[in-house]
């Protein structure tokens, strides 16, 4: 199955082409800037692909930026209903474990808070709150923003261009499982966006 991954939850946003259930990697990319069609029809002119040999497509659901999250999700519905294909989501902290085995994944929430992942699924907790294990590695732009937390308690951060710290979309690829129709595709919103906060005040 060919599938086009890709995640716009954090500042870097990632897209990859994927044949699975392989998990080969046929092309990836990763920007700060949110190049989605642009950089998929790229990676597909690179493999000798056009965008009818997609049979599927995978979303990074977050949390992480609302507009980044709107942006890939609505971008990810479109496609699926242009090109008649089933859409699974994935969520970026867990794309972000599975391409840093044994590490905590961290993403910055803004605000002071950050983003992880705790017994019962994602959370978002104040930065100073987060429990850090010393010993434990911590990887993702909250790792890297916040390292100054983690490492005064014994937590171990990778370099800031370890690229542990980017969710990669080969990882979303690798852990997609539920293809469905593309409106079933739904973002990860752990708190109210700016908008609806400043509305409600």
């Amino acid at each position: 199955m060919l599938v086009l991954a890709f995640d716009t939850a954090t500042d870097v946003a990632t897209i990859a082409v994927v044949r699975l259930p392989e998990r080969e990697c046929l092309g990836e990319r990763s920007s700060r800037a949110v190049r989605i069609l642009e950089d998929a029809d790229g990676l597909l002119v690179e493999a000798g692909l056009d965008r009818e040999a997609l049979e599927g497509m995978v979303v990074g659901t977050g949390p992480g930026s609302y507009t980044g999250l709107r942006v890939g999700l609505v971008t990810a519905r479109a496609l699926g209903f242009a090109l008649e294909i089933p859409v699974a989501g994935v969520s970026t902290l867990d794309a972000l474990a599975e391409g840093a085995p044994g590490a905590a994944a961290v993403i910055d929430g803004r605000r002071g808070e950050l983003f992880a992942l705790g017994s019962d699924g994602p959370l978002v907790v104040r930065a100073e709150q987060l429990p850090v294990k010393p010993g434990s590695v911590y990887v993702g732009d909250g790792a890297v923003n916040y390292r100054e937390h983690f490492e005064k308690a014994g937590g171990l951060v990778p370099p800031d261009d370890d690229p542990r710290h980017i969710p990669w979309a080969r990882h979303h690829a690798a852990l997609a499982e539920n293809f469905g129709p593309p409106e079933l595709a739904e973002p990860i919103y752990l708190r109210l966006p700016d908008a609806e906060r400043a509305l409600s005040a």
